[in-house]
């Protein structure tokens, strides 16, 4: 990471990426451990990235300023992928009665972009911009399955330095890629079952997946036909998408 990180710009956009991914504000001292940066080095990237509005400081902690509100509505109103996506993924909240995300790949993460969120009172949601790792569950399996080869094989030496057990996990992307959706139960988080289907522009080449989400105790019993909704509607994206 620190050959990747080498240039001025790639560090202040490296520090903004990590203080996008927490959830809470960061000391200099926890950025420092988060990314490996000298403390001095980062006080200057944290000047800059507050001087223009990326960084707020409260208490000596730091986090996303203002103006990273300002993109996150400019990424919403322009997306192409959100925009196209957005009236499918009503249609299978609808239809399903279920929580349903649009997640991409960025980097080491699935990122959620947009979602749907289910009208029951027990329910499993998504957050918009959350990353989660891009390991385990429907989507982050999801993605990596239909990755193009070259980012994957770099995702899978990332995974196996981390002890990852690459060989289950290369098993279980053969068998989503033969069947075209993943699926899993509790894998990231007890009691929520996920079905997770790829979006296309072009063949085989997947820009994103579609995710729906239930308590398992209300998906069980209806897994295919939730399965075969979700396929559907990202089937239907998918054809919007490749006919732009």
């Amino acid at each position: 990471m620190q050959e990747q990180i080498a240039g001025g710009a790639d560090r202040v956009l490296y520090v903004l990426a990590t203080l996008a991914r927490h959830e809470s504000p960061l000391t200099i001292a926890a950025l420092a451990e988060q990314t490996g940066l000298a403390q001095s080095t980062l006080y200057r990237q944290i000047g800059l990235l507050k001087r223009w509005g990326f960084v707020l400081e409260q208490a000596g902690c730091y986090g996303p300023g203002p103006a990273c509100v300002q993109l996150a509505r400019g990424f919403d109103q322009s997306s192409f992928l959100i925009q196209e996506s957005q009236d499918d993924m009503a249609r299978l909240a609808a239809e399903s009665g279920e929580t349903v995300g649009l997640l991409v790949a960025v980097k080491d993460q699935a990122v959620c972009l947009d979602m749907v969120e289910s009208q029951h009172p027990l329910r499993c949601s998504f957050v918009k911009g959350r990353g989660l790792p891009l390991v385990k569950g429907a989507s982050a399996k999801s993605l990596l399955a239909f990755m193009p080869a070259a980012r994957l094989q770099t995702r899978l030496e990332e995974l196996g330095a981390a002890g990852a057990d690459l060989a289950a996990l290369e098993r279980d992307l053969l068998a989503i890629r033969r069947q075209g959706y993943a699926m899993s139960d509790s894998e990231v988080d007890a009691g929520v079952w996920g079905v997770s289907v790829p979006v296309f522009r072009r063949p085989a080449q997947a820009v994103a997946s579609i995710t729906l989400m239930a308590p398992s105790t209300r998906a069980a019993g209806r897994t295919q036909s939730l399965a075969a909704m979700t396929v559907a509607a990202a089937e239907r994206i998918s054809a919007r998408l490749a006919a732009h």
